[in-house]
């Protein structure tokens, strides 16, 4: 009752005091519950929320939301790579897909833990899918239908981030991308045909 003359008659008093008080300010108010069938149930006023739904904004979940999770997660990163003094600049490709395949239950504050998460493991310059929590790992599991990853799978995993992080360095040359990750220009040629890689697609 308080908040709601407050609100319709812009005057309040003190917690203890006797003086009315006037005041001009803005309120914005948030959540994420149904206050409509809060209102059915009797746990919230119906006057009240009449009064602050002047300019309702409805904001869809963030798995509704694909295209906000990599603008979310890169400033993440810079934000958290800043405060751990360290130089990650980006995400791999295996990493991004995992972030955005995954329903994100928590929405931002979750992606957020996520991010920061992945920094903190992360002593290189490039996020990897194992620096992500094991909820994302499990997720991708499932939907690949595997009950979960061999040794194997993620040493393949591993080696196949790390060649096209180097065709990315060096903007898809093979020869260059060889050099720098110790092979021959034969066996990198081997693995990208076996990994389905396609020099030519990297930027």
């Amino acid at each position: 009752m308080k908040l709601l003359r407050a609100i319709q008659f812009k005057e309040f008093e003190r917690v203890g005091g006797n003086e009315t008080i006037k005041t001009n300010v803005r309120i914005v108010v948030a959540t994420n519950r149904n206050l409509e069938e809060d209102i059915k149930n009797g746990v919230f006023r119906e006057d009240l929320y009449y009064r602050i739904n002047v300019f309702p904004i409805f904001l869809p979940p963030l798995r509704e939301r694909k295209d906000d999770i990599m603008l979310l997660a890169d400033y993440f990163l810079e934000k958290y790579s800043k405060e751990n003094s360290k130089n990650i600049t980006r995400l791999s490709t295996p990493a991004i897909n995992m972030l955005t395949s995954y329903h994100w239950p928590g929405n931002i504050r979750e992606l957020e833990n996520c991010i920061e998460r992945a920094v903190l493991l992360c002593n290189e310059e490039v996020i990897r899918s194992e620096h992500l929590p094991p909820s994302l790992q499990f997720e991708e599991a499932a939907a690949h239908k595997t009950p979960g990853r061999t040794l194997p799978e993620m040493v393949e995993n591993f080696e196949r981030e790390m060649i096209v992080d180097a065709l990315k360095k060096n903007r898809g040359q093979q020869r260059k991308a060889a050099q720098q990750l110790g092979l021959t220009e034969r066996m990198m040629g081997y693995k990208i045909k076996k990994y389905n890689i396609y020099p030519k697609q990297i930027v």
